[in-house]
């Protein structure tokens, strides 16, 4: 693997970002990890002040279903730059009336309905069981809150997120369960970063970018591409002037996140097997 240059802050691009245009200094950087190459190349550079690594989670050309998204190879990647902090946008529907497209959402909850999808990166001759009761980084995501407000954006702070498996998009039946469980918004793929995230000791959060209702509208269609096409440009161009406007208020030390393992571990690690412990470096670099 070739020397990697260090970055402070990580964005996974979603659906519609797939570069940024206020990144400044940027090179161009691909990885290898133990678990296949990540979804693309690695943009690392400046934006707004702070060193970013930024990386398109569906791939170029939006080419990766979210179960196929390799998110064990991301989050290594990113924790491998030396990434501490990650922000998320990603697109999702709508479980509210009140929260009509173009709204954003900054979750502080998830309800979890994946089914197929590598989770952790324990396993193999290690236990870990780290917290996620809060699973979202309050520190970034106020950063984010206030991010948005500074451009009189409409956000709500705090919410659920519904993590489907996908690619279809829910049933009516499916969307007005979601509803009576709580859920706020929709989506298919952050849960995944965010328990790998915590695994890796890297403090997470997400800009949810509402484009549709989902399903459970009986007086509308069902949800359709092509409509959501249309908001998504508009998101779009939102969640780069939020990430822009975030990077000030994002902490500079570390976070409660960055921390995570301290007491997760059960497994003595002289005990753990070697290959495990080599695959597992950067994340377990300072406990062994």
């Amino acid at each position: 693997m070739k020397k990697s240059a260090n970055a402070e802050i990580g964005i996974f691009g979603g659906t519609g970002i797939y570069d940024l245009d206020d990144i400044q200094d940027v090179r161009d950087e691909w990885l290898e990890t133990p678990y296949g190459a990540p979804s693309a190349h690695f943009r690392i550079g400046t934006v707004c002040g702070r060193r970013v690594a930024f990386l398109a989670r569906h791939g170029e050309f939006h080419r990766l279903l979210p179960s196929e998204i390799p998110y064990k190879a991301n989050v290594w990647a990113m924790k491998k730059l030396g990434v501490r902090k990650i922000l998320s946008p990603s697109a999702v529907g709508s479980l509210r009336e009140e929260l009509p497209p173009r709204t954003l959402v900054v979750p502080d909850q998830y309800l979890d309905r994946t089914r197929h999808r590598p989770d952790t990166f324990f396993g193999d001759g290690i236990v870990a069981h780290v917290s996620l009761g809060d699973p979202f980084s309050e520190g970034l995501r106020q950063a984010l809150v206030t991010g948005a407000k500074s451009l009189d954006l409409p956000v709500q702070d705090g919410g659920t997120y519904v993590c489907m498996e996908g690619p279809q998009f829910s049933t009516r039946a499916e969307s007005k369960w979601y509803r009576s469980l709580g859920g706020d918004v929709i989506g298919m793929t952050s849960l995944t970063e965010a328990r790998l995230c915590r695994e890796a000791e890297i403090a997470y959060a997400s800009l949810c970018m509402v484009t549709d209702y989902d399903a459970w509208r009986e007086s509308e269609e069902a949800v359709v591409v092509s409509e959501i096409l249309e908001v998504l440009k508009a998101n779009v161009e939102a969640a780069r002037q939020v990430l822009c406007a975030t990077m000030p208020h994002v902490p500079e030390g570390p976070l409660p996140e960055n921390d995570s393992l301290a007491h997760a571990i059960l497994t003595p690690l002289h005990e753990v097997p070697e290959e495990t412990k080599i695959r597992l470096g950067p994340i377990l670099g300072r406990y062994l």
